[in-house]
């Protein structure tokens, strides 16, 4: 648990990192040419620098006016320095967050566990992350557009009243890039992906979770009862016939066995008294073994004495 948590914290933070700097660190330049028919003023390059917050209104730049010697102040036209700053602000939060909380989990992970509080913390922080990312890479999305098209050449020029002269000419010699923002919006929309993900193995170590697995749901309570139920049912069907006929057969068999040991005896005492009349034999060692045919299967030396 915590190896895992601590590199989904490492990937978060790195993701943060690079979601608001390539946000909060762009810098944007364009490059525009004026050429006043009259010729007093040819080739005119003027320079215009935008950037982080995209505070457009407040940008200006001087444009030369063909017709006299003055010069005109022009500004840019918008402000999306709201959502721009919302989406920093997330990002450089949700760096701390995760900085924090790599270290507890590295070195505070009992702490973490204990009462049940650091991960229901961490739940609730994890899904409000994500809540955020998501809206603020939203809005970020729609004003990078915004931005894309009050910065664009064509609508720069025509802010220019020389440019909107016919017989003056206008054109664009550098444009900003764009690879940098479009980024940071890509950045943006994976940070809400990576901490969405997240919520699921946050959410396991909740009290919640761990409630739900000790106590579970009346169905599956109640299909377990019945299983037993089958299972011990099938189990006492199955020793039923034992237990009637295995007392039966076990005492037909001792009385068997019993009337097989008298008729035995029996038979011994009768094979006996048959060679009683016989000369008096003394014997030494085993006894006599008789079989069920009745013969003697063997004895020990035997020493006859005849008397006188």
């Amino acid at each position: 648990m915590c190896i895992h948590y601590a590199a989904s914290s490492h990937n978060q933070l790195i993701f943060a990192i690079c979601a608001f700097a390539t946000c909060g660190g762009y810098h944007g330049y364009l490059q525009v040419k004026v050429d006043c028919s009259a010729q007093r003023q040819n080739n005119l390059s003027i320079n215009i620098d935008f950037g982080y917050p995209f505070r457009l209104q407040q940008i200006h730049f001087k444009a030369p006016l063909c017709d006299t010697s003055r010069e005109e102040v022009v500004f840019l036209n918008g402000d999306f320095s709201a959502a721009a700053q919302f989406f920093v602000t997330v990002g450089v939060l949700a760096f701390l967050y995760s900085f924090f909380a790599t270290f507890v989990y590295v070195f505070y992970q009992n702490k973490y566990l204990k009462n049940n509080r650091g991960p229901l913390v961490d739940f609730l922080v994890t899904v409000t992350f994500s809540l955020m990312w998501l809206l603020s890479s939203c809005c970020w999305a729609k004003s990078l557009t915004d931005i894309k098209a009050a910065t664009n050449p064509t609508e720069v020029l025509l802010l220019i009243a020389s440019c909107r002269e016919k017989e003056n000419r206008c054109a664009t010699t550098q444009e900003p890039l764009w690879s940098r923002l479009n980024t940071s919006t890509v950045f943006g929309f994976l940070n809400a992906i990576l901490w969405s993900g997240n919520i699921w193995f946050v959410f396991k170590e909740t009290g919640w979770y761990k409630t739900g697995q000790r106590y579970p749901s009346r169905t599956s309570s109640r299909k377990r009862s019945s299983e037993m139920r089958e299972r011990l049912y099938s189990e006492s069907s199955f020793d039923q016939p034992d237990d009637s006929f295995g007392p039966f057969r076990q005492d037909s068999f001792t009385e068997s066995r019993g009337d097989y040991d008298k008729q035995f005896e029996r038979q011994a005492s009768i094979n006996q008294s048959q060679v009683s009349f016989s000369l008096p034999e003394t014997y030494l060692g085993k006894a006599v073994i008789y079989e069920r045919e009745n013969k003697v299967a063997s004895q020990g030396p035997v020493i006859f004495v005849n008397e006188m």
